[in-house]
């Protein structure tokens, strides 16, 4: 599915073509909390890098968490980049080196509608802010940590994946 999407002062615009275009996964740890999440939580897509064109790339701003190493003692920081308006805040985007085909639009970025999820995964809950209430439907899978399920994977079980216009290496 082709995406369009924005800041809130639309400095920054951007496409890219999503084959997980259905915001169904929400992430309650403390960096999407509070980059993108004014909910409590924040929304990704799913969408190939390749595909992404974007206009106001002065304006953006890119912020790497600092996390705690698994050790317990000292901190690195994350190879994922949250990409911003620098102008007027607006989170958009996530890149990951380690998963460099894929770029994850926020939902709340997305300007193009989506379709409605039938129901929502909730990750990280270990992490949520206690002023949080995890709202959904009681048939919502909720996470401690991470899923166990990929966005891809969400889907092709639910068969929503879109294959229209989305790009691929191969033929």
């Amino acid at each position: 599915m082709h995406l369009e999407g924005s800041c809130h002062c639309g400095k920054v615009r951007f496409t890219v073509d999503a084959a997980e275009p259905i915001p169904f996964m929400r992430c309650y740890c403390s960096i999407c909390r509070k980059t993108a999440g004014a909910g409590g939580y924040a929304i990704n897509l799913g969408a190939a890098t390749d595909s992404m064109k974007v206009t106001g790339k002065r304006y953006l701003g890119i912020y790497q968490a600092r996390l705690q190493n698994s050790s317990g003692t000292g901190t690195h920081i994350s190879d994922a980049r949250r990409y911003f308006c620098s102008r007027c805040g607006s989170a958009l985007w996530v890149w990951d080196s380690r998963w460099p085909e894929l770029v994850h639009p926020h939902a709340s970025a997305i300007d193009t509608p989506l379709t409605a999820a039938p129901e929502s995964v909730h990750m990280m809950l270990g992490s949520k802010a206690s002023w949080v209430k995890t709202e959904g439907d009681a048939r919502d899978a909720h996470f401690d940590e991470g899923p166990s399920m990929s966005l891809a994977d969400w889907h092709d079980a639910h068969g929503l994946r879109s294959t229209s216009n989305i790009r691929s290496g191969k033929d």
